[in-house]
């Protein structure tokens, strides 16, 4: 078990630093699920997500020697922002390596806080290895996202601020990427009430530690691939998976399109944008997973709000085509004054609204004479959708 008295000084040193995020309660979201759901939302944050209270509390435990030679830390997004804003109020040098695909968003982000950003590697594991050989070089402090006590307690702060304001929870579900913000939480809620269930929620698409909680043995996975960027972890934190299995109850994942689910429920349902890590649980009450818990009083963690726009609006879009508020359409015309203008005469005609529209003649398919239409429309659900269906093939515009 976590020293639980690492996370009580933890949250002395950062009090004056993070924000007390609001834990409130899910209306929309308690009805879907049958529980009582309360949300703490990290993605309000400073820096937008949790990790600035692992950061600033072990950047806060430094001797002064090693804080005046700078930090160093490798991460994709959240961590980097928290090392890199932490570093500023110390008035002390930060690096960043960061994966060379990072989108251009979070560079700025980080050098927005004044850190040097450092880009290498194709993914994270090339940054982390690159980070640890540049900071050994440099005599830089290398600031580990998860596996380091002082960061973890920094993580469990979380916990106490959730239960400060609620204390008959009967679980809180947590994301998992690393450990290192469960390992703490949960070691924080069971020192406070052992009857709490700890549910961990992890992305299919990065299943070593889940597999690894499974087996009681750290195992890697191979590749990870996944929406959920900030739990993207490949490889299993002996540490972190220590603590865990001393204080977590479950452990569940969830795929992309669940996760992709989520977001746009908060998105739409709660007003808030959530990323893909702090939609995981979520997408868990949504998606069934966890039916134990109707009736009871919950508490989900929304770890961090920091969406790639880019991501966002390919789920957005993906969302309304699976709900039926949106369909994409292609026909083949003939090439003629008013063929075009009776196809959409139509569309007007059964109330559904042209939002794009594109014309293509040139298409080696296509027979001399036609052309090829393809129009993204609004429409009102699946009966609107095959309504539209019907009168295109009666038409002769579908064919079958």
């Amino acid at each position: 078990m976590f020293d639980v008295k690492k996370i009580y000084e933890a949250r002395e040193r950062i009090k004056d630093v993070v924000v007390d995020t609001p834990l409130s309660y899910a209306p929309h979201l308690s009805e879907s699920s049958g529980c009582q759901v309360y949300l703490k939302k990290e993605n309000l944050q400073v820096t937008g997500a949790f990790k600035i209270r692992g950061a600033y509390n072990k950047i806060a435990t430094l001797q002064d020697a090693q804080r005046e030679c700078g930090v160093i830390a490798a991460s994709a997004g959240n961590h980097a922002q928290g090392v890199a804003l932490s570093a500023s109020k110390f008035g002390i040098k930060a690096v960043i390596v960061m994966p060379e695909s990072t989108p251009l968003t979070k560079i700025n982000g980080v050098k927005n806080y004044g850190a040097e950003v450092i880009l290498h590697g194709t993914n994270y594991d090339e940054a982390y290895a690159y980070a640890l050989e540049h900071g050994e070089k440099n005599s830089l402090t290398f600031i580990h996202p998860f596996e380091d006590e002082e960061v973890i307690a920094g993580q469990g702060t979380l916990a106490l601020d959730i239960l400060d304001k609620c204390q008959d929870l009967d679980a809180v579900v947590i994301p998992v990427g690393g450990g290192g913000l469960i390992s703490g939480m949960a070691a924080a809620i069971k020192s406070v009430n052992p009857k709490i269930e700890v549910i961990g929620v992890s992305a299919k698409g990065a299943p070593a530690l889940k597999n690894s909680f499974e087996l009681k043995s750290p195992v890697d996975s191979l590749s990870v691939r996944t929406i959920a960027d900030g739990i993207a972890v490949r490889d299993t934190s002996p540490i972190t998976l220590g603590y865990m299995l001393g204080s977590v109850d479950r452990f569940i994942s969830v795929d992309d399109e669940e996760i992709a689910s989520a977001i746009l429920f908060l998105l739409e349902k709660q007003k808030l944008v959530v990323e893909g890590a702090g939609a995981v649980g979520v997408a868990a009450l949504l998606h069934e997973k966890l039916e134990h818990l109707r009736g009871k009083k919950v508490a989900l963690v929304l770890s961090g709000g920091n969406m790639d726009v880019t991501l966002l609006s390919v789920i957005i879009e993906k969302g309304l085509l699976k709900s039926g508020r949106k369909m994409k359409l292609t026909v083949t015309l003939v090439d003629k004054p008013g063929s075009l203008m009776r196809f959409t005469q139509i569309l007007q005609e059964l109330n559904a609204n042209i939002v794009h529209i594109a014309y293509d003649r040139t298409s080696i398919s296509l027979d001399y004479g036609d052309a090829n239409v393809t129009v993204h429309v609004e429409t009102k659900g699946e009966e609107h959708q095959n309504m539209i269906y019907k009168v295109l093939k009666e038409e002769n515009y579908i064919r079958d």
